[in-house]
């Protein structure tokens, strides 16, 4: 049983590996451009801490050598790319990214492993890093549910690439039989959760990688139509005007002296116009905004890393 645990965990090391390698080719063209563009430094730090913590959980577990090797290799990545992050960041993401790795990877993590050395002892020590570990891993596996919203409502699986859903399908896969091998919990829940989204990505991938997306001519009809009714609230508040004009220059030829009273009661007809046809329009507008909110969320949803 030992050796076949090993094995498996072997098999995982590798997976998680090609994983935590996939930012790669992001952090090449961002050495190659001398800029982060629009990618966030959030994921990077945030897997960094992840990592360390999992290395720390399997430097203390009996056994846990090929939990230790892999995150000790994914958190050494995490590093790098951190790291590049900070050198080719704007000025002002530069300071916010900075703030950002002090408080979780170097004043959060630190005073994990400093509460764990010094005041636990025996399992309780593990206990608490491994709950700490598994509420982080059940976070990243859930972080892709907008995206699969973002799919049934699009009718497109542009934002969840098949090869990355497989691969984190896989990973959770092979650590939760490792989890049951070695019958660790906190290794097996996270990645049993894991393991069933990546499930529903693959069953909706194949649900809805024939079908036909939702046409963005249809965003631009809406809009053209928008544009449409814009033009022709303002035209109705001119041709007010006019009326109105026309009808106060009759009076005043008439002799009638309550032009200005008039005038008065002409004034809210094409602000109330604006008020009710314009917001609705641009909340219409607004509104067909999906791709935008999510595209460039999964834009670095494929930097996100799977931890053992």
């Amino acid at each position: 049983m030992a050796s076949l645990s090993f094995f498996v965990g072997i098999i995982g090391n590798v997976i998680s590996l090609l994983v935590f390698a996939s930012p790669i080719k992001t952090f090449w063209q961002i050495v190659k451009k001398k800029s982060t563009e629009s990618y966030k430094g959030v994921p990077y730090i945030t897997t960094l801490m992840s990592t360390c913590l999992w290395t720390f959980y399997g430097v203390m577990k009996p056994g846990g050598l090929v939990v230790a090797t892999v995150n000790g290799a994914g958190a050494a990545l995490q590093f790098i790319y951190v790291s590049l992050y900070l050198i080719y960041a704007p000025k002002d993401k530069k300071v916010k990214t900075a703030k950002l790795v002090a408080i979780l990877d170097v004043g959060f993590l630190g005073a994990v492993i400093a509460i764990t050395l010094l005041a636990m002892h025996g399992n309780l020590r593990l206990t608490f890093v491994g709950i700490l570990c598994a509420a982080l891993t059940i976070g990243m596996y859930a972080s892709p549910l907008a995206v699969m919203t973002t799919v049934i409502r699009t009718k497109s699986v542009k934002y969840m690439p098949f090869l990355l859903s497989f691969f984190l399908f896989l990973n959770a896969g092979v650590w939760s039989v490792y989890s049951v091998l070695v019958k660790d919990i906190y290794i097996g829940v996270p990645n049993a959760v894991g393991f069933v989204l990546g499930a529903a990505q693959l069953i909706l991938y194949m649900i809805y990688k024939n079908k036909t997306p939702l046409p963005t001519k249809s965003m631009d009809s809406v809009k053209e139509r928008s544009a449409h009714k814009v033009k022709d609230g303002i035209e109705m508040g001119a041709r007010g005007d006019d009326h109105d004009n026309q009808e106060d220059d009759l009076e005043e030829a008439n002799g009638k002296k309550k032009r200005t009273l008039r005038q008065g009661k002409s004034l809210p007809k094409p602000t109330l116009g604006k008020q009710f046809s314009i917001p609705k329009i641009l909340k219409k507008t607004a509104s067909l905004g999906p791709y935008d909110l999510y595209s460039s969320w999964y834009h670095h949803y494929d930097d996100s890393d799977v931890d053992a």
